[in-house]
Protein backbone atom coordinates (compact mmCIF):
# COMPACT_ATOMS: atom_id res chain seq x y z
CA UNK A 1 0.00 0.00 0.00
CA UNK A 2 1.54 3.28 -1.03
CA UNK A 3 1.82 6.18 1.35
CA UNK A 4 -1.03 8.20 -0.22
CA UNK A 5 -3.45 5.32 0.03
CA UNK A 6 -2.43 4.68 3.63
CA UNK A 7 -3.02 8.31 4.57
CA UNK A 8 -6.45 8.24 2.91
CA UNK A 9 -7.49 5.11 4.84
CA UNK A 10 -6.29 6.63 8.12
CA UNK A 11 -8.08 9.95 7.41
CA UNK A 12 -11.32 8.26 6.35
CA UNK A 13 -11.31 5.96 9.41
CA UNK A 14 -10.73 8.90 11.74
CA UNK A 15 -13.46 10.92 10.00
CA UNK A 16 -15.89 8.01 10.27
CA UNK A 17 -15.20 7.58 13.97
CA UNK A 18 -15.62 11.28 14.71
CA UNK A 19 -18.72 11.56 12.51
CA UNK A 20 -20.23 8.46 14.05
CA UNK A 21 -19.79 9.86 17.51
CA UNK A 22 -21.27 13.19 16.37
CA UNK A 23 -24.34 11.59 14.85
CA UNK A 24 -24.79 9.33 17.86
CA UNK A 25 -24.49 12.39 20.11
CA UNK A 26 -26.86 14.41 17.92
CA UNK A 27 -29.38 11.60 17.84
CA UNK A 28 -29.17 11.18 21.60
CA UNK A 29 -29.49 14.95 22.12
CA UNK A 30 -32.54 15.04 19.84
CA UNK A 31 -34.04 12.13 21.73
CA UNK A 32 -33.40 13.87 25.05
CA UNK A 33 -34.85 17.11 23.68
CA UNK A 34 -38.02 15.33 22.55
CA UNK A 35 -38.36 13.64 25.91
CA UNK A 36 -37.87 16.93 27.77
CA UNK A 37 -40.47 18.60 25.54
CA UNK A 38 -42.89 15.73 26.01
CA UNK A 39 -42.57 15.84 29.79
CA UNK A 40 -42.94 19.64 29.82
CA UNK A 41 -46.06 19.37 27.67
CA UNK A 42 -47.61 16.73 29.92
CA UNK A 43 -46.73 18.72 33.04
CA UNK A 44 -47.87 22.14 31.92
CA UNK A 45 -50.70 21.58 29.44
CA UNK A 46 -53.94 20.53 31.08
CA UNK A 47 -57.53 20.76 29.90
CA UNK A 48 -60.36 20.39 32.39
CA UNK A 49 -63.98 19.74 31.63
CA UNK A 50 -66.26 22.66 32.52
CA UNK A 51 -68.48 21.91 35.50
CA UNK A 52 -72.12 21.17 34.72
CA UNK A 53 -74.37 22.18 37.65
CA UNK A 54 -76.67 19.64 39.25
CA UNK A 55 -79.55 22.15 39.28
CA UNK A 56 -80.31 24.99 36.91
CA UNK A 57 -83.17 27.42 36.23
CA UNK A 58 -84.12 29.63 33.32
CA UNK A 59 -86.52 32.42 34.29
CA UNK A 60 -87.43 30.38 37.39
CA UNK A 61 -88.34 27.40 35.21
CA UNK A 62 -86.55 24.13 35.96
CA UNK A 63 -84.05 22.82 33.43
CA UNK A 64 -84.27 18.97 33.44
CA UNK A 65 -80.51 18.70 33.82
CA UNK A 66 -80.57 15.01 34.81
CA UNK A 67 -81.86 14.00 31.38
CA UNK A 68 -78.77 12.82 29.50
CA UNK A 69 -79.31 14.81 26.31
CA UNK A 70 -80.13 17.98 28.26
CA UNK A 71 -76.93 17.67 30.27
CA UNK A 72 -74.84 16.88 27.20
CA UNK A 73 -76.38 19.71 25.14
CA UNK A 74 -75.63 22.19 27.92
CA UNK A 75 -72.11 20.84 28.30
CA UNK A 76 -71.48 21.34 24.59
CA UNK A 77 -72.29 25.04 24.90
CA UNK A 78 -70.37 25.38 28.16
CA UNK A 79 -67.25 23.89 26.59
CA UNK A 80 -67.63 25.90 23.39
CA UNK A 81 -67.89 29.19 25.24
CA UNK A 82 -65.45 28.39 28.05
CA UNK A 83 -62.67 27.52 25.61
CA UNK A 84 -63.45 30.16 22.99
CA UNK A 85 -61.62 32.48 25.32
CA UNK A 86 -61.18 35.56 23.15
CA UNK A 87 -64.84 35.77 22.17
CA UNK A 88 -66.16 35.04 25.66
CA UNK A 89 -63.72 37.48 27.24
CA UNK A 90 -64.85 40.27 24.92
CA UNK A 91 -68.53 39.55 25.53
CA UNK A 92 -67.94 39.62 29.27
CA UNK A 93 -66.25 43.01 28.94
CA UNK A 94 -69.04 44.43 26.76
CA UNK A 95 -71.80 43.06 28.98
CA UNK A 96 -70.63 45.30 31.82
CA UNK A 97 -71.37 48.33 29.64
CA UNK A 98 -74.70 47.27 28.12
CA UNK A 99 -76.48 45.18 30.77
CA UNK A 100 -77.20 48.27 32.91
CA UNK A 101 -79.24 49.69 30.01
CA UNK A 102 -81.10 46.46 29.23
CA UNK A 103 -81.91 45.28 32.76
CA UNK A 104 -84.25 48.12 33.86
CA UNK A 105 -86.17 47.93 30.58
CA UNK A 106 -86.74 44.19 31.04
CA UNK A 107 -87.82 44.80 34.63
CA UNK A 108 -90.21 47.60 33.66
CA UNK A 109 -91.87 45.28 31.14
CA UNK A 110 -92.07 42.31 33.56
CA UNK A 111 -89.66 40.27 31.44
CA UNK A 112 -87.30 38.00 33.44
CA UNK A 113 -83.75 39.24 33.76
CA UNK A 114 -82.37 36.07 32.11
CA UNK A 115 -83.45 37.43 28.73
CA UNK A 116 -80.50 39.82 28.76
CA UNK A 117 -78.40 36.77 27.87
CA UNK A 118 -80.59 36.23 24.82
CA UNK A 119 -79.44 39.60 23.46
CA UNK A 120 -75.87 38.59 24.23
CA UNK A 121 -75.99 35.35 22.23
CA UNK A 122 -77.84 37.04 19.39
CA UNK A 123 -75.18 39.66 18.69
CA UNK A 124 -72.31 39.48 21.18
CA UNK A 125 -73.26 43.13 21.82
CA UNK A 126 -72.05 44.16 18.39
CA UNK A 127 -74.21 45.91 15.82
CA UNK A 128 -73.89 43.05 13.38
CA UNK A 129 -76.07 42.18 10.39
CA UNK A 130 -76.93 38.50 9.90
CA UNK A 131 -77.16 36.68 6.54
CA UNK A 132 -80.97 37.09 6.92
CA UNK A 133 -80.45 40.87 7.34
CA UNK A 134 -81.33 40.83 11.04
CA UNK A 135 -79.69 43.83 12.67
CA UNK A 136 -78.74 45.34 16.02
CA UNK A 137 -78.14 43.84 19.45
CA UNK A 138 -81.53 42.10 19.37
CA UNK A 139 -81.21 41.01 15.73
CA UNK A 140 -84.56 42.10 14.36
CA UNK A 141 -85.38 41.56 10.71
CA UNK A 142 -87.08 44.57 9.13
CA UNK A 143 -90.73 43.30 9.11
CA UNK A 144 -90.57 42.11 12.72
CA UNK A 145 -88.91 45.31 13.90
CA UNK A 146 -91.60 47.40 12.23
CA UNK A 147 -94.33 45.14 13.62
CA UNK A 148 -93.14 45.93 17.13
CA UNK A 149 -92.86 49.68 16.63
CA UNK A 150 -89.36 50.35 15.33
CA UNK A 151 -88.78 52.99 12.68
CA UNK A 152 -86.67 51.57 9.85
CA UNK A 153 -85.82 53.91 6.96
CA UNK A 154 -82.74 54.92 5.00
CA UNK A 155 -81.96 57.61 7.58
CA UNK A 156 -83.20 56.06 10.83
CA UNK A 157 -82.99 52.39 11.82
CA UNK A 158 -84.13 51.88 15.40
CA UNK A 159 -82.99 48.26 15.40
CA UNK A 160 -79.67 49.90 16.30
CA UNK A 161 -81.25 52.00 19.06
CA UNK A 162 -80.63 49.86 22.13
CA UNK A 163 -83.38 51.26 24.36
CA UNK A 164 -86.07 51.15 21.65
CA UNK A 165 -84.95 47.76 20.34
CA UNK A 166 -85.08 46.37 23.88
CA UNK A 167 -88.63 47.70 24.27
CA UNK A 168 -89.56 46.00 20.98
CA UNK A 169 -87.93 42.75 22.13
CA UNK A 170 -89.97 42.90 25.34
CA UNK A 171 -93.18 43.18 23.30
CA UNK A 172 -92.15 40.20 21.17
CA UNK A 173 -91.23 38.08 24.20
CA UNK A 174 -94.42 39.00 26.03
CA UNK A 175 -96.50 38.07 22.96
CA UNK A 176 -94.92 34.62 22.71
CA UNK A 177 -95.13 34.06 26.46
CA UNK A 178 -98.86 34.77 26.30
CA UNK A 179 -99.14 32.09 23.61
CA UNK A 180 -97.10 29.38 25.36
CA UNK A 181 -97.32 30.42 29.03
CA UNK A 182 -93.68 29.38 29.25
CA UNK A 183 -90.54 31.55 29.19
CA UNK A 184 -88.31 28.81 27.76
CA UNK A 185 -90.61 28.32 24.77
CA UNK A 186 -90.81 32.12 24.40
CA UNK A 187 -87.01 32.20 24.15
CA UNK A 188 -87.03 29.42 21.54
CA UNK A 189 -89.69 31.32 19.60
CA UNK A 190 -87.40 34.34 19.45
CA UNK A 191 -85.12 32.22 17.29
CA UNK A 192 -87.60 30.01 15.44
CA UNK A 193 -90.73 32.13 15.38
CA UNK A 194 -93.93 31.50 17.31
CA UNK A 195 -95.55 29.52 14.49
CA UNK A 196 -92.52 27.27 14.07
CA UNK A 197 -92.49 26.42 17.77
CA UNK A 198 -96.26 25.92 17.83
CA UNK A 199 -96.19 23.56 14.83
CA UNK A 200 -93.34 21.56 16.36
CA UNK A 201 -95.15 21.17 19.68
CA UNK A 202 -98.35 20.04 17.97
CA UNK A 203 -96.73 17.68 15.47
CA UNK A 204 -94.57 16.02 18.13
CA UNK A 205 -97.32 15.99 20.77
CA UNK A 206 -95.14 17.44 23.55
CA UNK A 207 -95.33 20.58 25.67
CA UNK A 208 -91.70 21.28 26.66
CA UNK A 209 -88.81 22.79 24.73
CA UNK A 210 -86.57 20.08 26.15
CA UNK A 211 -88.72 17.35 24.56
CA UNK A 212 -88.67 18.85 21.07
CA UNK A 213 -86.67 17.59 18.12
CA UNK A 214 -85.65 20.81 16.35
CA UNK A 215 -83.27 22.21 13.76
CA UNK A 216 -79.69 22.46 14.96
CA UNK A 217 -79.75 26.21 15.61
CA UNK A 218 -82.94 26.25 17.72
CA UNK A 219 -82.05 23.01 19.51
CA UNK A 220 -78.85 24.72 20.73
CA UNK A 221 -80.39 28.14 21.32
CA UNK A 222 -81.63 27.93 24.91
CA UNK A 223 -78.56 25.94 25.96
CA UNK A 224 -76.35 28.75 24.66
CA UNK A 225 -78.31 31.21 26.82
CA UNK A 226 -77.92 28.93 29.82
CA UNK A 227 -74.20 28.43 29.24
CA UNK A 228 -73.53 32.15 29.03
CA UNK A 229 -75.65 32.78 32.10
CA UNK A 230 -73.49 30.31 34.04
CA UNK A 231 -70.19 31.74 32.81
CA UNK A 232 -71.15 35.36 33.39
CA UNK A 233 -72.68 34.68 36.78
CA UNK A 234 -69.53 32.89 37.98
CA UNK A 235 -66.63 33.83 35.66
CA UNK A 236 -63.84 32.65 37.98
CA UNK A 237 -65.48 29.25 38.26
CA UNK A 238 -65.09 28.90 34.50
CA UNK A 239 -61.55 30.27 34.38
CA UNK A 240 -62.10 33.97 33.65
CA UNK A 241 -60.05 36.20 35.93
CA UNK A 242 -60.77 39.87 35.29
CA UNK A 243 -60.55 42.91 37.49
CA UNK A 244 -63.34 45.46 37.36
CA UNK A 245 -60.99 47.82 35.52
CA UNK A 246 -60.59 45.19 32.80
CA UNK A 247 -64.29 45.47 31.91
CA UNK A 248 -65.75 48.11 29.60
CA UNK A 249 -67.40 50.72 31.82
CA UNK A 250 -70.66 52.49 30.95
CA UNK A 251 -70.07 55.96 29.50
CA UNK A 252 -72.33 58.73 30.88
CA UNK A 253 -74.22 60.68 28.22
CA UNK A 254 -76.47 63.69 28.02
CA UNK A 255 -79.56 63.59 25.82
CA UNK A 256 -80.40 66.18 23.19
CA UNK A 257 -84.02 66.21 22.03
CA UNK A 258 -84.24 67.11 18.35
CA UNK A 259 -87.56 67.82 16.59
CA UNK A 260 -86.18 69.45 13.45
CA UNK A 261 -83.97 68.43 10.54
CA UNK A 262 -80.19 68.18 10.75
CA UNK A 263 -78.70 68.86 7.34
CA UNK A 264 -75.16 67.81 8.23
CA UNK A 265 -74.43 65.42 11.10
CA UNK A 266 -70.68 66.03 10.81
CA UNK A 267 -71.23 69.71 11.55
CA UNK A 268 -73.80 68.84 14.21
CA UNK A 269 -71.24 66.64 15.97
CA UNK A 270 -68.59 69.35 15.82
CA UNK A 271 -71.00 71.93 17.26
CA UNK A 272 -71.45 69.58 20.24
CA UNK A 273 -67.69 69.19 20.74
CA UNK A 274 -67.45 65.59 19.53
CA UNK A 275 -66.39 63.90 16.32
CA UNK A 276 -68.73 62.34 13.76
CA UNK A 277 -67.25 58.98 14.75
CA UNK A 278 -68.36 59.48 18.38
CA UNK A 279 -71.79 60.64 17.28
CA UNK A 280 -72.19 57.40 15.31
CA UNK A 281 -70.75 55.27 18.12
CA UNK A 282 -73.38 56.52 20.55
CA UNK A 283 -76.21 56.80 18.01
CA UNK A 284 -75.76 53.95 15.51
CA UNK A 285 -79.44 54.25 14.58
CA UNK A 286 -78.53 57.36 12.57
CA UNK A 287 -77.84 55.70 9.23
CA UNK A 288 -76.98 58.68 7.06
CA UNK A 289 -74.99 61.91 7.25
CA UNK A 290 -78.18 63.89 7.61
CA UNK A 291 -81.53 63.64 9.38
CA UNK A 292 -84.32 65.05 7.23
CA UNK A 293 -87.11 65.07 9.78
CA UNK A 294 -90.11 65.96 7.62
CA UNK A 295 -92.60 64.63 10.17
CA UNK A 296 -91.04 66.78 12.91
CA UNK A 297 -90.68 63.77 15.17
CA UNK A 298 -88.69 64.10 18.38
CA UNK A 299 -85.46 62.11 18.39
CA UNK A 300 -83.14 61.73 21.35
CA UNK A 301 -79.46 61.94 20.48
CA UNK A 302 -76.80 60.84 22.96
CA UNK A 303 -73.73 63.01 23.52
CA UNK A 304 -71.00 61.68 25.83
CA UNK A 305 -70.46 63.88 28.87
CA UNK A 306 -67.20 65.70 29.50
CA UNK A 307 -64.47 63.47 30.87
CA UNK A 308 -65.16 60.49 28.61
CA UNK A 309 -61.85 61.10 26.83
CA UNK A 310 -59.89 59.82 29.83
CA UNK A 311 -60.53 56.13 30.39
CA UNK A 312 -59.46 56.37 34.02
CA UNK A 313 -62.33 58.80 34.63
CA UNK A 314 -64.80 56.07 33.68
CA UNK A 315 -63.45 53.53 36.16
CA UNK A 316 -64.99 53.51 39.62
CA UNK A 317 -63.34 52.93 42.96
CA UNK A 318 -61.94 49.52 43.95
CA UNK A 319 -61.38 48.75 40.28
CA UNK A 320 -58.63 46.28 41.17
CA UNK A 321 -61.34 44.08 42.71
CA UNK A 322 -61.71 40.72 41.00
CA UNK A 323 -64.85 40.43 38.92
CA UNK A 324 -66.44 37.22 40.16
CA UNK A 325 -69.77 37.35 41.96
CA UNK A 326 -72.01 39.15 39.49
CA UNK A 327 -74.71 39.70 42.12
CA UNK A 328 -72.38 42.14 43.87
CA UNK A 329 -71.40 44.09 40.77
CA UNK A 330 -73.53 46.85 39.33
CA UNK A 331 -74.95 45.87 36.00
CA UNK A 332 -74.40 42.12 36.17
Amino acid sequence: MNIKRLLFVVFFTAFALVSGKYFIYSSQREKNSDETYRKAFQTNYKIFSAEVPSKLMFCNEDVPIKMFYVRESLERELLTNTFWQSNTMLMLKRAYRWFPIIEPILKKNDIPDDFKYLALIESGFLNVVSPANAAGFWQFIKPTGQKYGLEITEEVDERYHLEKATEAACKFIKTTFNIFDNWTLAAAAYNMGEFGVKRSLESQNVSSYYDLYLNDETSRYVYRILALKLIYSHPVKYGYYLRLKDLYPPIPCKILSIDSSISNLVSFAKSNNITYRLLKDFNPWLRNKQLINKAKKTYEIKIPKAGFENYDNLLGKDNDQLFNDTSSVSGL
